[in-house]
This record gives C-alpha cells, structure tokens and sequence, in this order.
C-alpha cells in the first residue's frame, strides 16, 4: 500500500509540473525558435528513459488508449479551430483552403502513397493507409503559425498564411477518412475494385461526408440560436462566461454524426464554423475559444510525452534509412511541391505561398488513423507502420517546431513594412498579399 501510495504520489507531482508546464511554456518560451510539443516530446523521452519502471506506452499494447485519446484531442483542436475563424464562408474568402483541400492533399496523398509502395516495399493496403493517415495536416501540434482566437472587431482579417492553415486543418483531419475507409477495405477484401468500390463511393464518400456536414450545420446552428438568444439572456450564459459549453457542441456534434453513420470530425468543424458566422461581434466566442484551447493543451500534453516515451521505449527501433529518406521527402519535398502546386495560381504572394506551403504539421490526427485502422483492418506489418509514421511526426514536430516562429514573425514584418502607411489598420496589414 505504502508503495502505491508512493508512486500515485509521483504521478499527481507529475501531472501537476506537466499542468503547470503547459500553461507557462508558451510565455517563457516567446520567440524562440522552440515549439511547447518539442519540449515535452523531450520530456517524455528523457522520463521513460531515466524511469524503466513506467509501464511501456506502446501504441501496439493499448490501441483502445491511443484511439480514443488522439480521438478527443483532434476534436477539441476541431472546435477551437473552427471557433477562432474570423472570415465568414464563401468561396472567394476560403479560395486558398478550397485550392489546399482540392489540389494539395490529393497529390500529396498520390506521392505518399507511391512512395510507400515503391521505396518502403508496402503492400496496396499499407500504402493507401500510409497515404490516408499522412494526409491531413494538424490543428493540435500548429498552433504557431495558426490563427490564435476569435475578435470582435468586423474589420479584422486573418492573414492568409495563418488562415489558409487554420482552415486547411480543420477540414482535411475529416477528409482523410473515406481514404482511412479504403485503406481498410483493400486490406479485408483484396485490391480488386469490384469487391469494394462501389460500397466505398455511395457510403464512405458520399453518405458520411453529406451527413458529417448537414449535422455540423444543423448543431451548430441550434447551439447558435441558444447562445445567443433571449433564453441564454435569461439563464446568463453568456454573461457568466461558461466556456465548457463548447465542450458540449463539440461532443453533440461529433456523436449526432457518428449515430448516423456520417463522420464526427467534420461535423466538429463545421458546427465551430456555423456558431461563429452567427453573432460575430459577441465576446462569447472568445471564451469558448480561451477555455477550448486550455483544454486541448493539455491532451497535448499528454500525447506528446506518451509518444515521446513510445519513442525512448523503441517505437522507432526498426527505422532505417529507407524510412529516414522517406519521412525526410514528405516533409521537405512532397508537401512543399504540392502546396506551391495548390496555390499557384491564386491570391497568396509568393512568401505566403511558401509558407503556407511547407508547413504542412503532421501530429495528431494522423496517429489517430494508424490507430483506428489497425484496429479495424487486417494489416501486415502494424510495428513498422507505426514506426513510419511516428518518425514523419516527430521529424514535423522538429522541423517545423524550429522553423515555426523566426519564419511567421518575418512574414508579419514584411507584411507590415509592405503594408504602412500612416492611417493603416490591422485589416490592412492582415490582407496586404506578400
């Protein structure tokens, strides 16, 4: 007993620094060229290391820990993303995310995929879910060169490297699910089309994706009305600032979806980016953002220094220089290619286009496709999937960790030097293209 006690002790003394941690880095570390992921991806190397005795944090050995742990975090970056989207919907203002979504991550996927089957000697299945889980980009570990929270003032902008990004990972973490569906039915019936093709257009494409979107809008909208209707007024909702509503829309978004078989992550999206367009100017969008946001801190937190101990447990033990040359070429290569591709021609200036173009964060969500195939699928070779795709998230987390910081200040200082003059707004600046 007195040694439970003991190590309960120890992990509330570590839950705590890491709390604590979370809620400081981001000012301490300013504009240093080091990202808050980076530090506890380190932390969590450095403690299952010095520490043999914590239980193994494998992905193999707790699939059902993993999958759901991820699941939440994307769904909590969902809603805070979704949420702190300034720029009302149309096609003119989210051209560039339209261009990403339409241009960019297919060819990306394309490459990945070839390049898991060529170079890493995948099989068709294992190369379309390395493709699928590699597709979207990440709202949870890009939270520096995303857009930081919603403002009152109508005459704001987003800047367009910091929206196109926001708004690419909101929606393509939910895009890359009729392609996880595929990679699981090629693994279970065999790469012939006739067996699966079919199923897969009408159901996995077509019926999830309509039914993910008109439940997000539908919740969204409900929720919209009740916020800020005369009833919220009454009860003082909004007055009292209860931001963990938003944890309620996130979850009657995702759960709607998913009863009717539609998929969850678009409609946690879509129902942040309905609640926003209505009462734009009300400061209540801003608490639900600020209370969204700590909460996904912290599950971030917690996957990163879990991944961080996979790492110093071996997760990574049988890379070689295939997978090192592979991840490398994802990261450095195919996103910037595909993304310049994307965007080219449209209304970025060419440094925005090559910003938003090379980060590409992969986190997160792609974690939570490794997970929820295997454990749905028949796929060879689980360990070293895991391994690749761990390598391509922590080397996304290095590279653009680093970069993150020292390239966005730069953008936003030629963007204003492009952009001064004497009665210049913030507006101004926002849209100046660079």
């Amino acid at each position: 007993m007195v040694e439970f006690e003991g190590g309960a002790a120890a992990l509330f003394a570590a839950v705590g620094l890491a709390t604590l941690a979370a809620a400081l880095l981001p000012r301490v570390l300013g504009r240093a060229p080091v990202s808050m992921p980076m530090v506890f991806l380190a932390a969590g190397m450095l403690v299952f290391t010095v520490l043999p005795g914590l239980p193994d944090p494998s992905p193999l050995e707790h699939e059902a820990v993993t999958l759901h742990l991820t699941e939440i975090c994307v769904l909590v970056s969902l809603m805070g993303a979704g949420l702190a989207l300034n720029r009302p919907i149309s096609r003119h203002m989210w051209s560039s995310t339209w261009r990403l979504l339409a241009i960019t991550m297919p060819l990306s996927m394309l490459a990945v995929g070839v390049l898991g089957w060529a170079v890493l000697g995948l099989g068709a299945a294992s190369a379309i879910l390395l493709a699928a889980a590699l597709a979207p980009t990440d709202p949870v570990l890009a939270t520096e060169v995303q857009v930081s929270e919603p403002v009152a003032d109508p005459d704001a902008a987003d800047d367009e490297a910091r929206f196109a990004l926001t708004s690419e990972a909101g929606l393509n973490d939910g895009l890359a699910f009729p392609f996880t569906y595929a990679a699981i039915a090629v693994s279970l019936s065999g790469p012939a089309l006739g067996d699966w093709f079919g199923r897969w257009a009408l159901v996995d494409v077509g019926w999830r994706l309509v039914v993910g979107v008109v439940a997000g809008v539908v919740v969204g909208w409900l929720l919209g009305k009740l916020f800020f209707s005369t009833v919220s007024e009454r009860l003082r909702l909004t007055e009292e600032a209860e931001g963990f509503v938003a944890l309620a829309a996130t979850f009657l978004a995702y759960g709607a979806a998913e009863l009717a078989e539609g998929y969850g992550f678009v409609a946690v999206f879509v129902c942040a980016c309905t609640i926003r367009q209505q009462e734009r100017e009300h400061g209540y969008h801003r608490v639900m953002h600020k209370f969204v946001e700590q909460i996904e801190r912290l599950l971030t937190v917690a996957v990163v220094v879990l991944l961080g101990g996979a790492i110093a447990r071996g997760l990574l033990a049988g890379v070689g220089w295939r997978e090192v040359a592979v991840a490398l070429v994802v990261l450095l290569v195919v996103r910037p290619l595909a993304g310049w591709i994307g965007l080219t021609p449209g209304k970025t200036g060419p440094r925005e286009r090559a910003v938003i173009a090379f980060f590409g964060v992969r986190g997160v969500g792609s974690l939570f496709y490794v997970a929820y195939a295997l454990g749905h699928g028949d796929f060879p070779g689980a360990e070293r999937l895991w391994s690749i795709v761990g390598l391509v998230v922590v080397a996304s987390i290095v590279v653009h960790g680093v970069a993150a910081t020292p390239v966005m200040h730069a953008l936003d200082a030629h963007r204003r030097r492009l952009a001064w003059t004497p009665d210049a707004t913030d507006a101004t600046v926002a849209t100046t293209p660079v």
